[in-house]
């Protein structure tokens, strides 16, 4: 089991999807990355060698993932919640932030349903 970018790439997957377990690596840019490498997107995680590790980690500098990225992606979901614009409003009241309908459907982002205006007899 080779670990890269801090993640544990699963042995017995090709190389082009077992990249895309690294958050923010998808499978276009996995495929960029071993063709830049040099390395065959039929090669599996656990016959690459030492230096296909570290050839693949050098080429991932380029990239922000993991971490950096998640950090990257929180302050500015934060900036908006700042500025006080529509997108950081929805944002802080936990309701969808592209536009969905939220009349019957959005159970994910609004929790479970809390009953309003229904008194017993």
């Amino acid at each position: 089991m080779a670990r890269i970018a801090g993640v544990d790439l699963p042995s017995k997957k090709r190389m082009e999807f077992a990249l895309t377990y690294v958050y923010g690596i998808g499978h276009t840019t996995s495929v960029k990355i071993l063709n830049s490498v040099g390395i065959s997107l039929d090669k599996r995680v656990n016959e690459l060698t030492e230096d296909d590790v570290a050839a693949i980690t050098k080429e991932l500098r380029n990239y922000v993932i993991e971490g950096d990225l998640r950090r990257q992606v929180a302050m500015d979901i934060k900036s908006l919640m700042d500025l006080g614009n529509y997108r950081g409003i929805r944002h802080r009241k936990g309701l969808p932030v592209r536009g969905q309908k939220t009349k019957t459907n959005a159970r994910t982002r609004k929790g479970k349903k809390k009953t309003v205006g229904a008194a017993a007899k």
